[in-house]
């Protein structure tokens, strides 16, 4: 028992010696073997590899070897020709080209090449905008500064440019740096854009520009509308001058033709007529409650058909 207890634990040390010499490279990794911090070897290529010692002695780290994007998180402002404040969002496609030269020049990580490669594009880009007015940074020269800061950042990283072409047929430029030992594959804008206090100023004056442009519309129609009002009324009145003439004539016609036709009736029993025409008056005279008259009626002519002995005859005969 004791012996196959011996080679169960020297088992389990070898295994476990051997497990510790043993690490996995995959195809999106570079594998950096470290002796007491020094560099020792890199791995390129995928698959299972040995290292001799066992950590702590020798230990494994990784590096990405894909393309790798980095984008701008600042919003400092950059100064144009013309002395207006932009932002400018961009991006950066990298990656790391010779793992050792990486390591030894900037970092062990890929966020330590990041921070500097995010440093470099931003003066690079500060620069390049100095030297442009906002119209050229929009349009003709867009393409131009982002060449121009490609050019700049691969030498800030001690690179040369390289030109291949593309399965598309396409001319590709890159470069390749050799101090950093990464490789910038492209650089881009994506937003060119007033600084916040250029914007808010911008707003304010569109805004007090739309108030204007508003109340000078509000005027022209108040104007507009006065002038409408003015016109109805003046048709109206005229309308109504119109319709009062006409209706006075219409009258003036009808009292005529009234006058004759009661002349022509008052000519054939004038007495009747002068009856008549006072049992008008009477009743135009008592026809609303409270009237009152104070006249003597055995003098006054208005009670005179009241008084005359003719109105028997009539009952008479």
């Amino acid at each position: 028992m004791n012996r196959i207890g011996f080679w169960l634990v020297s088992l389990l040390v070898v295994l476990a010696v051997a497990s510790s010499l043993l690490f996995v490279v995959n195809e999106r990794q570079y594998g950096v073997v470290y002796q007491l911090s020094e560099i020792r070897r890199v791995v390129k290529e995928p698959g299972l590899h040995v290292k001799w010692l066992p950590a702590p002695f020798q230990t494994v780290d990784y590096l990405d070897k894909r393309l790798l994007t980095l984008e701008s998180n600042s919003t400092e402002p950059s100064l144009t020709a013309e002395k207006q404040w932009v932002v400018i969002d961009w991006y950066v496609r990298w990656r790391i080209a010779d793992p050792e030269a990486y390591i030894r020049n900037v970092g062990r990580s890929e966020a330590d090449g990041a921070a500097q490669l995010s440093r470099v594009v931003r003066s690079a880009f500060q620069e390049e905008v100095n030297r442009r007015t906002v119209r050229q940074l929009l349009s003709e020269q867009r393409q131009e500064l982002m060449d121009a800061v490609l050019k700049q950042v691969s030498q800030s990283v001690g690179g040369s440019t390289r030109i291949q072409e593309s399965p598309e047929g396409e001319v590709v430029s890159q470069v390749v740096g050799s101090s950093w030992g990464i490789e910038i594959a492209d650089v881009r804008i994506t937003r060119v854009d007033y600084s916040k206090d250029i914007t808010e100023s911008v707003f304010n004056r569109m805004k007090a520009e739309r108030a204007r442009e508003a109340e000078r519309l509000r005027a022209e129609g108040l104007a507009e509308g006065e002038q409408i009002r003015a016109n109805a009324e003046r048709q109206a009145t005229m309308t109504r001058a119109e319709a009062y003439k006409k209706a006075q004539e219409t009258r003036a016609i009808g009292d005529s033709a009234a006058t004759k036709t009661f002349a022509e009736a008052y000519g054939k029993n004038p007495e009747f007529a002068q009856f008549y025409r006072s049992l008008q008056a009477y009743r135009n005279s008592f026809g609303q409650p409270g009237d009152v008259m104070v006249l003597n009626p055995s003098d006054s002519d208005f009670f005179k058909a009241m008084r005359s002995d003719k109105l028997s005859s009539p009952a008479a005969n």
